[in-house]
C-alpha cells in the first residue's frame, strides 16, 4: 500500500498536507472508539483547497493516506513537545481534540505498535519530504515549504476562545526569512474578511521546524485555516461557495512565495 501521493511540479514550491489522510487500518479501527474512527480531526478538504492552486503553480504537492489518528506526521520522532506547557496530542495519539479517549480500554497501542507505524507511515512521508527539497532545490538554488493545515474554530482542550481565520507560523522566523514573512503578512493585512495571526497559537510544528533552513535557501511556512470559513464543521460537507474566497487568498500567498 502506498502510503502517500506525491505530485512532482516544476516550481520552487513545496506543498506539504500531512494532515489530509482520514484512511484508518481495519486492525487499528476495530480497537477504537466508534465516534474516532471517523477521524474527526482530520484537515479536511485541504487538498481541495491546495490542488488546483498547486497545479496553476507548477507546484509540488504531498499528502499521505492515513489519518493523524495512525500517526502525526507533524510530529518529532522522539515524541517531545512542540508547545511546551500546553496540552497537545501526541505522535501516535491517545485522545482526540475533544479530550475523550480514541481507543477502548486496554487496546491503545503498545511501543512495538508505535515503531511499526513509524517505519510503515511516518519515516516514508519524511523521506519523501526531504528528497522532493533536495531535487527543487538542486534544481532552483531554493525552495518554499509551504506547510497546509486546518482546523475547527473552537477547540477547548487546545486553546481558549476561537481561533483566528488564518494562523500563519514561521517558529517566531526562524524558519522563513524576514523578507517572505514580510511579504505573506502584507498580503494578509491587505483583506478585511478573515481575523489573522502570526507566530500565535500555531507557531509551526514538526516539520515547519525541522525543515525550514532559510540560511541554506529552505525557507518553511505553516498555514493554520479555520475550517468554518470553507466546510461544516460538524458534518465535514465541504461548501465550495465559502471555500472559493478562502482558496483565492491562500493564491495570494502562494504566488508571493514564488514571486
Amino acid at each position: 500500500m502506498n502510503t502517500f501521493t506525491l505530485y512532482r511540479g516544476r516550481a520552487p514550491l513545496l506543498i506539504s498536507l500531512p494532515h489530509d489522510g482520514s484512511f484508518i487500518p481495519a486492525d487499528i479501527a476495530a480497537r477504537m472508539h466508534p465516534a474516532a474512527r471517523r477521524s474527526p480531526d482530520t484537515d479536511w478538504h485541504v487538498a481541495r483547497l491546495y490542488e488546483p492552486l498547486a497545479e496553476a503553480l507548477g507546484a509540488s504537492v504531498l499528502k499521505p493516506v492515513a489519518s493523524r489518528y495512525v500517526v502525526d506526521l507533524n510530529r518529532p520522532a522522539d515524541g517531545h513537545a512542540l508547545y511546551p506547557g500546553q496540552r497537545e496530542t501526541g505522535l501516535v495519539p491517545l485522545v482526540g481534540f475533544d479530550g475523550e479517549p480514541l481507543y477502548r480500554e486496554g487496546e491503545a497501542p503498545d511501543a512495538a505498535e508505535v515503531q511499526r507505524r513509524m517505519n510503515e507511515y511516518w519515516q516514508p512521508y519524511h523521506d519523501a519530504l526531504a528528497q522532493e527539497i533536495a531535487r527543487l532545490q538542486a534544481e532552483h538554488g531554493r525552495v518554499v515549504l509551504w506547510e497546509g493545515h486546518s482546523i475547527r474554530g473552537r477547540v477547548p482542550m487546545l486553546f481558549e476562545g476561537r481561533l483566528p481565520d488564518f494562523n500563519l507560523g514561521t517558529a517566531d522566523g526562524a524558519s522563513c526569512g524576514g523578507a517572505l514573512q514580510a511579504r505573506l503578512v502584507e498580503c494578509l493585512q491587505a483583506q478585511s474578511r478573515y481575523s489573522i495571526a502570526v507566530n500565535g497559537r500555531f507557531k509551526g510544528g514538526y516539520i515547519t521546524r525541522h525543515y525550514g533552513r532559510p540560511d541554506a535557501g529552505v525557507q518553511a511556512v505553516q498555514l493554520e485555516l479555520v475550517q468554518l470559513n470553507y466546510m461544516d464543521e460538524a458534518s465535514f460537507a465541504y461548501e465550495a461557495s465559502k471555500a472559493s474566497q478562502v482558496q483565492a487568498l491562500i493564491g495570494r500567498l502562494l504566488r508571493a512565495c514564488v514571486a
